[in-house]
């Protein structure tokens, strides 16, 4: 009970560390609170907007920015402040839950793969390439018509398919640990497979895997803004901003914050995204362009 205690402390202790240490540089500092200002805001929103989301009224088509209205209505009336505010929740929860199963699925099988090595590597490796080889966007096209929107679909097909890289990371990982000499220890002991993996490997494969996790979520949030943009995202009137901005493209050259707003919150949580997962690959020591330790 006390070594479990002093487990979950020194881990309390080096998620602290790291954090300290991604907020010691400018960039790791900003790109964390604008992270931790969309959480926040995503979280708390339903509590102070003040509109209904979904209300229609055509007398008030297209009006500016007011007191009233902060950043004006759209061509149908509604508050584009409360749209775009709870737009970011609907992004939010959407991408972190699908970047979630990216990386229990694709770090799970690409480390089981560069452990068991051999024709089942070969074969499951094939697989994935084939996979690869195929466009996203048409694939996930193709799901949400057959489908519908619905997160519960959107969540898993995207996890699915921004979970192929992560397989080849953690794949890739895995061969540069199974070579040590605390592996073949391990395995003389007579250690199953899952015990390795679990007790030998992930520690040493789990900040890369993590890392390149961070990254796919900035990747998968635009990803799924785009299905939005096609008219294959979540279903209307839910207010998400890759519809937003192709609902009010057409209205930019006399309406311009319709559009305007749900861009500056797109952007701006994947600029926060990216630095942060800079930051925390750095903290880490890994280096992203050849997912190894510095």
């Amino acid at each position: 009970m006390k070594n479990k205690k002093e487990k979950q402390k020194n881990t309390f202790q080096k998620i602290l560390e790291v954090i300290k240490t991604m907020a010691s540089k400018p960039s790791g500092l900003i790109g964390l609170t604008i992270l931790i200002f969309h959480v926040i805001l995503a979280i708390t929103s339903p509590l102070y907007v003040p509109y209904d989301y979904k209300a229609i009224d055509p007398s008030l088509m297209l009006n500016p920015p007011s007191s009233e209205f902060w950043f004006g209505t759209d061509s149908l009336g509604r508050d584009v402040f409360t749209r775009t505010i709870l737009g970011g929740r609907t992004a939010l929860t959407v991408t972190f839950f699908g970047s979630l199963i990216a990386l229990l699925w694709g770090g799970s099988l690409g480390i089981f793969c560069g452990l068991v090595g051999g024709k089942i590597d070969d074969v499951v490796m094939r697989i994935i390439d084939a996979f690869l080889s195929i466009p996203w966007i048409l694939a996930m096209l193709l799901i949400v018509s057959l489908l519908g929107t619905t997160t519960l679909v959107l969540i898993p097909a995207l996890g699915f398919f921004y979970g192929k890289g992560i397989v080849r990371v953690a794949r890739a990982a895995t061969h540069d640990v199974i070579a040590k000499d605390f592996i073949v220890s391990a395995r003389a002991r007579g250690h199953s497979n899952i015990s390795i993996i679990w007790n030998e490997i992930l520690p040493n494969v789990r900040d890369a895997i993590m890392v390149e996790g961070a990254m796919r979520w900035s990747w998968m949030l635009l990803g799924f803004s785009s299905l939005s943009f096609l008219g294959f995202g979540v279903s209307p009137p839910t207010p998400d901003w890759g519809l937003m901005i192709s609902n009010a493209r057409g209205l930019m050259s006399f309406a311009y914050w319709a559009v305007l707003a749900p861009i500056v919150g797109l952007s701006s949580l994947i600029i926060g995204i990216n630095l942060t997962a800079d930051a925390f690959a750095k903290a880490l020591g890994i280096d992203r362009s050849t997912k190894a330790p510095v």
